[in-house]
């Protein structure tokens, strides 16, 4: 099953029909992707689920039906145990960005994070889950799908965010203070610390 958010509200894609009666239950095949986003971007709908027998298929199906946009992003740690996280548009965020020609999508997460924190001499550690969110750009919407990896640094000097890109605030944050920030974060970076359990 697939968890895809739109403005944090979530819609999965699932082979298995559930008797449950506080969401939607639409065919992938048939369904008009388009107005499930409108509907939930309007909060019409809370919580949708796209049934498709054949879980290998399901994704390749939604990307027929949505354009994608790869991007790469890194969960950061310091010498200290410390996360790095940034701050744009209110909301805690972690650094990431979209795929540039001829990048391994690797070389991009590592770019990313370099480009929206200052912070250098970063090295993946291992490849975490990837993250799907709608968003809209130019009047049309968008499936990112975002690749994470988790990295490690040596860095000792002072991050600055990459104003052109919004970012107010990059901060190394320990375990309590990760805590406090995912309360004021997005559903699919919480989703990242559920899995990789840091906060157990």
């Amino acid at each position: 099953m697939y968890k895809v958010f739109v403005n944090d509200k979530p819609f999965f894609l699932t082979n298995q029909v559930v008797k449950e009666t506080d969401f939607q239950l639409f065919l992938l095949e048939s369904v008009d992707i388009k107005q499930i986003i409108v509907k939930m971007f309007q909060n019409k709908i809370q919580k949708a689920f796209l049934y498709h027998p054949d879980e290998k298929e399901i994704m390749s199906k939604l990307k027929e039906k949505i354009p994608v946009v790869k991007a790469g992003g890194g969960l950061v740690y310091n010498k200290k145990g410390e996360v790095l996280f940034i701050f744009r548009n209110g909301k805690w965020d972690l650094p990431k960005g979209g795929i540039e020609k001829g990048e391994v999508i690797e070389e991009t997460a590592i770019r990313e994070v370099e480009e929206e924190t200052g912070v250098s001499g970063l090295k993946i550690t291992s490849k975490l889950q990837k993250t799907y969110h709608v968003f809209k750009r130019n009047g049309r919407y968008k499936l990112k799908v975002t690749h994470w990896f988790e990295m490690k640094t040596n860095f000792e000097g002072i991050p600055h965010g990459q104003a052109e890109e919004g970012i107010e605030k990059v901060a190394w944050l320990n375990p309590a203070e990760i805590k406090e920030a995912l309360n004021n974060s997005y559903e699919n970076i919480k989703l990242l610390f559920e899995q990789e359990k840091i906060l157990q």
